[in-house]
């Protein structure tokens, strides 16, 4: 189990922290994880290299989410609840920036967008997937995917300029 934990604790935390944004919740999904992987570790399947890692992230995705949905805190924000660009613009060069620097504004993405980005990039879920894990309707997916990403992109351009030297 120590192994196990020295292994994989950093992933499981770094993943947390996409979806909760607040490192004190990620210490209370962290522990969940670990108590549910240790105790249902018979349904783990090995399946090579890296299948251990792949079981976490799905216990620590659906955790997160169970964790949000338990505080009330997994909402949907409308399209009139944040000022977004009309068009996308060229994407910008994600090569410039840290990736902790990323990371950070991702958990800074307001809730509902963040889990949708989290599911559809990381997690590679379909829309259809992700409506029926989050109780919402594929539209209402692809529409905080794209307006994660239009936010994500003003602020990875926004982060360029004041770098730029």
């Amino acid at each position: 189990m120590r192994a196990m934990y020295d292994l994989l604790a950093g992933h499981v935390m770094a993943t947390a922290l996409r979806y909760l944004g607040n490192p004190d919740d990620c210490c209370d999904v962290l522990q969940d994880c670990f108590l549910k992987a240790f105790t249902r570790i018979h349904d783990f399947d090995y399946r090579g290299k890296g299948s251990l890692r792949a079981w976490m992230s799905r216990i620590v995705a659906n955790e997160s989410i169970n964790h949000l949905k338990q505080q009330s805190r997994l909402t949907f924000l409308a399209e009139t609840d944040v000022e977004m660009p009309d068009d996308d613009g060229p994407p910008p060069d994600m090569a410039l920036i840290p990736p902790e620097v990323i990371n950070r504004m991702i958990a800074s993405l307001p809730t509902g967008y963040r889990v949708v980005f989290n599911q559809f990039v990381f997690e590679r879920k379909s829309h259809k997937q992700i409506a029926q894990a989050l109780g919402i309707k594929e539209n209402s997916s692809a529409s905080q995917l794209l307006r994660a990403k239009r936010l994500l992109a003003r602020m990875i351009n926004q982060y360029i300029q004041e770098h730029d030297d």
